[in-house]
């Protein structure tokens, strides 16, 4: 698979590309630290730049504990998801192909469902 990156990121990395595991992850996480491409920090999320919604990868282990932090105030999953809508507030503006391509891969890639309790948290 063809991870999506934005036009900064294809300057900085040119292309990543995971056929198995990705090349890029350790033992801690991702270790590209700062350079990490925004398609992984948006993962498990979705976001469908049409309908202005969050989705999520239903094969996700993780998304039954994120779902739940999300009514939690200041829970991990609220701070990356209010990360999440600021990123993509911007690259709206700069680079809204990035969205659109990043979601047609998504969309072909992962079963989704729509996030729950994605109103709540941060300015729609």
């Amino acid at each position: 698979m063809e991870i999506t990156l934005t036009s900064q990121e294809q300057k900085k990395l040119g292309s990543i590309c995971v056929e198995v595991n990705c090349p890029h992850l350790g033992d801690k996480g991702c270790t590209l630290g700062p350079d990490k491409p925004f398609s992984c920090y948006l993962y498990p999320l979705v976001y469908n730049p049409i309908k202005k919604t969050y989705l999520y990868d239903t094969d996700c282990p993780v998304m039954p504990v994120y779902i739940k932090q999300l009514k939690v105030d200041g829970s991990e999953a609220q701070q990356h998801l209010q990360g999440i809508k600021q990123s993509i507030r911007s690259l709206e503006l700069q680079d809204p192909d990035f969205l659109t391509n990043n979601f047609e891969i998504d969309q072909s890639y992962f079963e989704i469902k729509k996030l729950p309790h994605q109103n709540k948290i941060g300015n729609e």
